[in-house]
């Protein structure tokens, strides 16, 4: 196997993946600054051009955080991060989802819409950035009531996949100069928990 990453939200959620797991594989970071995943060599591994992609012994082709995680798993099942039984997976599952999409997204479109490495690959709506940011406002309020029961990692107190979905979101908030709002204790104490990680490389 061979993965292809960067230093990026998308590349964290594998490495990060990747060093819970305590497993070791074979990786070339790529500089997406100046195009090394726009490439034709590049472009056959992955058309869309993103990262990561794990290339397999026989030549076949992961894409997708997500679906490189499970793949992953399911050859190391020790150390499990995407649960231990169909309850346990389905919540997981869960709260990736909702992470992913009530999290991440508006913060993900604040970029989208205002770094100048996207204004070649979207219409970028300034105008629209700063409703997410509102918005990013909310959902942070969100999670700190769902995790005023007290517990360290967001899905029952168990650190999973969920919990790197969420170091990539902090990931984009440096990259945006957007850091967690104080007043939110409860999620400040989840952000120093991943912080405390071995695997955090943000």
């Amino acid at each position: 196997m061979k993965l292809y990453t960067a230093p990026s939200p998308s590349g964290l959620r594998v490495s990060a993946f990747i060093a819970e797991k305590g497993i070791e594989i074979p990786t070339e970071t790529l500089d997406i600054q100046v195009g090394e995943t726009r490439t034709d060599e590049f472009l056959q591994k992955n058309s869309l051009g993103e990262i990561p992609v794990l290339e397999l012994d026989d030549g076949t082709l992961l894409t997708e955080t997500l679906a490189i995680c499970r793949y992953l798993e399911a050859l190391y099942p020790e150390d499990p991060l995407m649960g231990t039984d169909p309850l346990t997976t389905a919540k997981v599952d869960m709260w990736s989802r909702r992470m992913e999409q009530q999290v991440m997204g508006p913060i993900a479109q604040v970029a989208q819409h205002t770094f100048t490495f996207f204004a070649d690959k979207l219409e970028q709506l300034p105008a629209y950035a700063e409703t997410q940011k509102r918005l990013q406002d909310k959902r942070w309020g969100w999670l700190d009531a769902e995790l005023a029961d007290g517990r360290r990692y967001v899905c029952d107190d168990v650190f999973s996949v969920a919990d790197i979905t969420g170091m990539a979101v902090l990931m984009i908030c440096q990259f945006a100069e957007m850091p967690v709002p104080e007043r939110f204790g409860n999620v400040k104490r989840w952000e120093t928990a991943m912080y405390e990680r071995s695997s955090w490389a943000g």
